[in-house]
């Protein structure tokens, strides 16, 4: 049967056919579809038409099918379940998944969302299997693609529309230097910052993230003026930079406490930053939106935020993006 004819198939006809092989009687196939014994009749004769054949001959008070039904009724429950199992809600069972998962996490995100997303998945998901990437320019077409099911980083200027944003933090930049750091411990502004180079992370797009208020900002001056001189995507290459030599590294004020860093990094006081702020957001395709693998993860996401927001003394989510709403 071609793809057009099998177009016009109706369903019911072999649910019809199951009843009526099991029955084996017309009125008792009826009596269970719940329909009168005329419509049974016709439905019959709609099967004998669809499959060129009586499929069924009466001997005495008995309808016995003719080995065409025989041959169907073999592999008919077969393909009900299969019909069956397709149009039913999809069960999804975190302990027995055994697919996985890939996300995006930006930079520094990683260090500290990934090892207790681990912990979590070891716990409640122990054969689902995680693929990080820590930056991808091309993210927005390997979410339309399935390539990639998650992102976290921190807030582009612009998304496709068919990107599903929630925010998961807001917080002030911060430029940071070695303690031993010749601008440490006093103010500073542009043109003296500009004096020392800069390293990013390449997973870390500053001149492409989203600021909130003070558009004319010392900072956003300066990326404009002096980018990046050294890149690297390996944050302990960075770190590593950062403590050896006069370079500075703008980054998240949590950079410092979430890798013990205070010990030998400080904070610059610069101009203007006070008047910033960015978003972390999550962002994932609307295709996924009701998928039940993908809606556990990002709910699981969510609670570690949310635990993480609490160790901190900070609202929750919900909390977080009804003041967000609010304040824009």
């Amino acid at each position: 049967m071609k793809l057009s004819e099998l177009g016009r198939l109706d369903l019911n006809l072999l649910v019809a056919l199951e009843a009526l092989l099991e029955e084996r009687s017309v009125s008792r196939a009826a009596e269970r579809l719940f329909i009168t014994q005329s419509a049974m009749s016709k439905t019959l004769g709609r099967l004998r038409d669809l499959f060129d054949d009586p499929l069924f001959v009466r001997s005495g008070a008995v309808m016995v099918p003719t080995p065409r039904a025989e041959q169907l009724a073999e592999r008919l429950p077969e393909v009900l379940q299969a019909v069956q199992s397709m149009v039913q809600p999809q069960e999804f069972d975190p302990g027995t998944y055994e697919g996985e998962i890939n996300l995006l996490v930006q930079g520094h995100m990683g260090a500290w969302f990934v090892p207790p997303l681990v912990q979590l998945l070891q716990e409640r998901a122990p054969r689902l299997r995680l693929n990080t990437v820590s930056g991808d320019q091309a993210f927005e077409d390997k979410l339309a693609d399935g390539t990639l099911d998650l992102v976290f980083q921190i807030e582009r200027l612009s998304y496709p529309s068919e990107l599903d944003l929630t925010t998961l933090g807001i917080a002030e930049p911060v430029i940071l230097a070695r303690k031993a750091h010749p601008l440490a411990g006093r103010a500073t502004g542009v043109e003296e910052l500009a004096q020392y180079p800069m390293v990013s992370l390449l997973s870390t797009d500053i001149a492409n993230a989203r600021f909130y208020e003070g558009a004319s900002s010392e900072l956003l001056e300066y990326e404009r003026q002096y980018p990046p001189q050294y890149h690297t995507d390996d944050l302990q290459t960075a770190l590593q930079i950062l403590r050896t030599t006069d370079c500075v590294f703008p980054a998240p004020p949590m950079f410092t406490t979430q890798f013990d860093l205070d010990r030998y990094v400080v904070a610059l006081p610069v101009a203007g930053l006070e008047e910033l702020s960015i978003r972390y957001v999550a962002v994932r395709h609307r295709r996924v939106l009701g998928s039940p693998v993908h809606d556990w993860m990002y709910t699981l996401v969510l609670e570690l935020v949310d635990s993480f927001r609490q160790g901190l003394g900070l609202p929750d989510l919900k909390t977080l993006r009804s003041e967000l709403e609010l304040a824009y």
